[in-house]
This record gives C-alpha cells, structure tokens and sequence, in this order.
C-alpha cells in the first residue's frame, strides 16, 4: 500500500472512529442528561394525566352522588308535594264544614233573631193597638159618660151597699 492510500485509509477510518466517538458521545450524553430529563418529563406528564385521571374519576363519582342525591330531592318534593295537597284538602274540607256549621248557626240565630223581632213587634203592636183602643174607650166614655150615668152608677152603688148590709 502506498503512502498516499495509507493516509487515504486512516483519514477514512479516522472519521469512521470520530464519527462512533461522536456517536458515543453522543449515547452518553444522551443516556446520561437528556434521557433523566426526558425520562422525568415523562414521568411528571404520566402523573400529571394519572393525577387528572383520578380527579376525573372523583369528580364522576361526586356526579352520580349528586344526581342520586338530586333523585332523592325530587321523590322527596313530589311526597312533600302529595302530603302538602293531601294535608291542603284537609284542611279545605275542615275550614268549608266550619263555615257551613257556622253559616247554619248564623242562620238559625237569624231565624231565632226574626221570630224575636216578630213577637216583639206583635207585642208592640198589640200595646199599640191597646193604648190606642184605650184611648178611644176613654174619650167615647167621656162623652157618653156625664152628670146622668153617675148618679145611675151612684144610685145602684148604694142600692147594692145596702142590700149587702141587710144580707
């Protein structure tokens, strides 16, 4: 081999051992820097997906607590609700027989009431008629009645005073 092929050959075969130098080099830094840093990149990417993982599964388990806790809510409304209307026509019922009895009661004092005022103004009005009919004997008697009729009445008072003395 000649001088020229010689050099030809270790400047072929230096870059050959440059180049896997390089390369091993380049697995070292590799294996030594950037894969940790990769590595933990990873690793913190992988718990960060595991820690929102978890946080979604939480998250779905408070969900369906709070969709079974809403489904209570409402069968515990629509019981509320039925004992509400129940315990509403209860009470409807109670207040329209109260006020039926009263409205009964108002009436029948009403009626009492009206029979009262009759007999008090039949009273009245008989009183009136009474004193009225007085009034008309009185005045018909005063002028019937004179000098005459009272020596008639005085003459039969002493006939009967003394047919009771003879008796």
């Amino acid at each position: 081999m000649t001088d020229a092929r010689l050099y030809l050959q270790i400047a072929v075969w230096s870059q050959i051992v440059s180049s896997i130098v390089f390369l091993g080099v380049l697995v070292f830094m590799w294996f030594r820097w950037f894969m940790p840093v990769v590595m933990a990149a990873q690793a913190r990417s992988n718990r960060q997906i595991a820690e929102a993982e978890r946080h979604r599964d939480e998250v779905k388990g408070a969900l369906e607590a709070l969709n079974a806790e809403i489904d209570t809510a409402r069968h515990d409304a629509a019981l509320i609700e039925k004992r509400a209307k129940a315990r509403a026509g209860h009470e409807r019922e109670l207040l329209l027989k109260e006020s039926t009895d009263a409205g009964e009661r108002l009436l029948s004092d009403a009626g009492h009431e009206l029979e009262r005022a009759r007999a008090a103004a039949r009273h009245q009005l008989r009183d009136e008629i009474l004193e009225r009919a007085l009034k008309l004997a009185r005045d018909e008697a005063a002028a019937r009645a004179g000098p005459a009729l009272d020596a008639r009445f005085v003459d039969a008072l002493t006939g009967s005073l003394e047919h009771a003395a003879r008796g």
